[in-house]
Order: structure tokens, then sequence, then C-alpha cells
């Protein structure tokens, strides 16, 4: 899936992800989302790859600590947030 939910407003966003999500949880098969968006791959994924710019490549791998039910407020998807931020910050200083 590639941005499917970018041009949306932030309610709509929300509650696809949830929808995406349960639909992830029922079927048990692999989704690869594409997405530019920190806060929506915490809250989605369960492995985050940061690409490093031009040409675009795997510079880190992530592996989500967040249970399928977290929130948005929970600690752990701030502090998720906050590491892959870090990280996509790390490899564009290194570009």
């Amino acid at each position: 899936m590639d941005e499917p939910f970018a041009a949306l407003d932030e309610f709509t966003r929300h509650r696809l992800q949830e929808d995406l999500q349960e639909l992830w949880r029922e079927l048990g098969c692999t989704v690869l989302f594409v997405t530019h968006s920190v806060y929506e791959a915490a809250f989605l994924a369960r492995r985050i790859v940061c690409m490093s710019p031009r040409p675009g490549r795997i510079a880190r791998v992530i592996a989500s600590p967040l249970a399928a039910d977290a929130t948005r407020i929970a600690p752990d998807y701030v502090a998720l947030v906050a590491a892959v931020s870090d990280a996509l910050r790390d490899v564009m200083d290194a570009a």
C-alpha cells in the first residue's frame, strides 16, 4: 500500500488505520505499507524500515515494541515515535 491515507483528514485517517489493523489481525496477512508519516508508521507497523535518500536503500530497521492494542498516547508509542524520528535524523545527517 503506497500512502493510501495521505490525502485524508486526521479523523478519517485514524479510523482507517484502526480498520486496517483489525483486518490485519483477522486475516493474518503481510502488509507492506509505505508512508512518510512517522506517527502512522509507529502506530501501524511491527517493523519500521527507514530508507536513505537517493539512492533509496534500507538504512535502518526498527522493531516495534507496541502491543496490538496500543493507543496513540501510550508511553511506548511516544517513545517509538521519538526513536524513529531520531533514526531518520541520523540517516539524513549521514547522507
